[in-house]
């Protein structure tokens, strides 16, 4: 099977959470591989500074600043992208937050964060990406950041994370709706979902879980970036639908 990223050179892609981490380490390797990359995210500043660290590249890099608990302004902004740079050809859902509660007792607005974020802000911002792809004959492709925890519940998760493994196991049950979805109708658009097991990223410090995971072999972020570039280049045929990602060690 041949792989090759020449079909996206010059092409517009969108990434969500584009600031640090895994979101940021995706769209370095985008820029990299010739891509106009948006990077969306609420520290828009941070996403700046990696443009310029960029420059040079085949690639460029331009940050839009955007919380994607929005629906509003996810909308408008995918409105800007399109006007502004061109039609969009690929998404990488990449925002997604946890929060250190319980269930039995938890913080109810901390429920609703996660699945705001994880969850319908990923639909939402699925939903203009394919509007975009559909309006403009585009055979693009949509990728979504899910997690190990979106297929079992780890025990390291308990009893801490509670709401993310939750909104993850919705994000594989969106994914492959959405294939079947985009299938049924005769669409060659395609839906990818990247599973990494444990990645050392400042989500467990944003969390308030300073510390935990310290001890467990850790994937990267760029391990992540690196999936990410071999999903998209598959020949036209080729569709993967899960990519399942994880260190060496078992971490649970």
């Amino acid at each position: 099977m041949v792989h090759s990223m020449a079909k996206w050179m010059g092409k517009v892609a969108v990434v969500t959470g584009a600031s640090e981490g895994i979101g940021a380490a995706i769209a370095e390797r985008l820029v990299e591989n010739g891509m106009k990359v948006i990077g969306l995210a609420r520290r828009v500043e941070l996403i700046e500074e990696n443009a310029k660290k960029l420059t040079g590249k085949s690639g460029e890099l331009h940050g839009i600043k955007v919380d994607v608990r929005n629906t509003q302004e996810i909308l408008e902004v995918f409105e800007l992208i399109e006007e502004k740079f061109g039609p969009i050809h690929v998404l990488v859902n990449s925002a997604g937050i946890a929060k250190n509660t319980s269930l039995s007792d938890g913080d109810i607005e901390a429920w609703k964060a996660v699945l705001d974020v994880n969850v319908l802000g990923l639909c939402v911002a699925t939903k203009a990406a394919l509007s975009s792809m559909k309006k403009n004959a585009i055979d693009g492709h949509i990728i979504h950041l899910n997690s190990i925890s979106g297929h079992y519940v780890p025990k390291l998760s308990n009893p801490h994370l509670n709401m993310y493994p939750a909104s993850k196991h919705a994000v594989t049950a969106l994914t492959e709706s959405l294939r079947l979805e985009l299938s049924s109708s005769g669409s060659k658009i395609k839906v990818t979902s990247i599973s990494p097991g444990f990645v050392r990223t400042n989500i467990m410090e944003t969390a308030g879980w300073n510390g935990l995971g310290d001890s467990l072999t850790a994937l990267k972020a760029e391990d992540i970036a690196e999936a990410t570039v071999y999903v998209l280049s598959t020949p036209l045929h080729v569709q993967i639908h899960e990519l399942i990602i994880s260190p060496m060690e078992p971490v649970v």
